[in-house]
């Protein structure tokens, strides 16, 4: 791999900032590590680069693999930025560089990356954004477990719980969406081969996160995602003529479990191209526990690109509920299983009959809990 960039071209240095539209991402997406999404993206980098573009390397993460870093082999690479943390000596994307580097194309690998404390951007994805507000276009990569509401899915799909993620408006906003596709057996192949793995860790991880079952299962959210994401623009004209469109509400408690729901309504969104609305209704002060859970939840639902709204309990949790949806147009509700006894239902009542008594024209969805 060639390290060294070579100077900037000329044209690049007096281009002014106000003529540079937002610049083109494009993202491949895989069912997995291995499907060749980054070996693709320095293909197409490479094509690029040929074609007389100040096309570059932004960050490559290899993992050790030979064949990923031989089609990276001389094309120039933004150097990293070394950053010291608890005494380890880490290294992270020079965003500063790039942005005054300015070329027209940059390589971004692994979407889904937590920048090293102390960066200007928490997560990967926010340095590509500010890429493409300076008007360089990216190619990036991400595998299809880190979309943020299938989070739970891919957990019971697989075992794995998942803790680096991306929002799903990233994927939704790009300009192209590729999916990467090989078979499981392909895969497992590969992973005997030594193409993705270190030999010590294949038979180990054939036996876990790389089975028939779970590739299958990975295999179809990645076209699953990829399809509606292309339905999704198909449909954008005839939503809009039609002027209907579906409001998901989630009833939110103040309790980890209100992420699996709000991932649910998430896709439920995504899929019927409606809008997703957070709603938790305030009874009374919160701990200091339940008060980090709710901060936690009005992330997860900006990431789905939602709205979170605190509502105060007027007349109890299921009237406000209530009241919410009749005033606010919604056409779904998601509620999660009650944790009531039903003692305590019979003196103080159940929100979902509630809810499933007062309103009209309405789906009402209840979600079991997570055993």
């Amino acid at each position: 791999m060639s390290d060294p960039t070579p100077e900037r071209q000329p044209e690049r240095l007096t281009r002014p900032d106000a003529e540079r539209a937002r610049g083109h991402h494009k993202i491949f997406v895989g069912a997995a590590a291995g499907v060749g999404k980054t070996y693709r993206a320095l293909t197409e980098l490479r094509e690029h680069r040929e074609a007389g573009q100040d096309a570059i390397i932004g960050v490559l993460e290899t993992h050790g693999r030979q064949d990923t870093a031989r089609a990276a082999d001389g094309l120039p690479i933004q150097p990293r930025r070394e950053v010291k943390y608890k005494g380890v000596q880490l290294s992270e994307m020079d965003l500063a560089g790039l942005l005054e580097r300015r070329p027209d194309m940059v390589l971004v690998d692994e979407l889904a990356h937590s920048n090293a404390p102390g960066s200007k951007n928490e997560k990967r994805y926010e340095d590509v954004e500010e890429l493409l507000q300076a008007g360089i276009n990216v190619i990036s990569t991400v595998n299809i477990q880190h979309l943020e509401s299938l989070n739970d899915l891919v957990a019971r799909l697989t075992g794995v719980r998942v803790r680096e993620r991306v929002p799903d408006h990233v994927v939704q906003d790009a300009d192209e969406v590729i999916l990467v596709d090989v078979t499981p057996q392909v895969l497992q192949d590969r992973l005997r081969a030594g193409k993705i793995y270190a030999a010590d860790k294949v038979e180990q991880a054939l036996k876990n996160f790389f089975t028939d079952e779970n590739l299958g299962a990975l295999r179809e959210l990645a076209l699953r995602q990829v399809a509606e994401a292309v339905q999704a623009e198909t449909e954008e004209t005839t939503e809009h003529s039609s002027g209907v469109k579906e409001r998901i509400l989630v009833a939110l408690g103040a309790e980890p479990e209100s992420g699996r729901l709000l991932r649910r309504g998430g896709r439920m969104a995504k899929r019927l191209g409606g809008d997703l609305i957070a709603l938790y209704v305030s009874t009374g002060r919160l701990s200091r526990d339940q008060s980090k859970t709710l901060d936690g939840l009005r992330a997860i639902t900006e990431s789905l690109g939602g709205t979170f709204v605190t509502a105060p309990a007027r007349g109890g949790v299921g009237h406000t509920l209530v009241q919410y949806v009749r005033e606010h147009g919604v056409t779904q509700v998601i509620l999660g299983e009650s944790s009531r006894t039903r003692f305590q239902e019979f003196l103080r009542g159940s929100i979902i009959h509630q809810v499933l008594r007062d309103t009209r024209n309405v789906d009402v969805y209840v979600i079991s809990r997570d055993k």
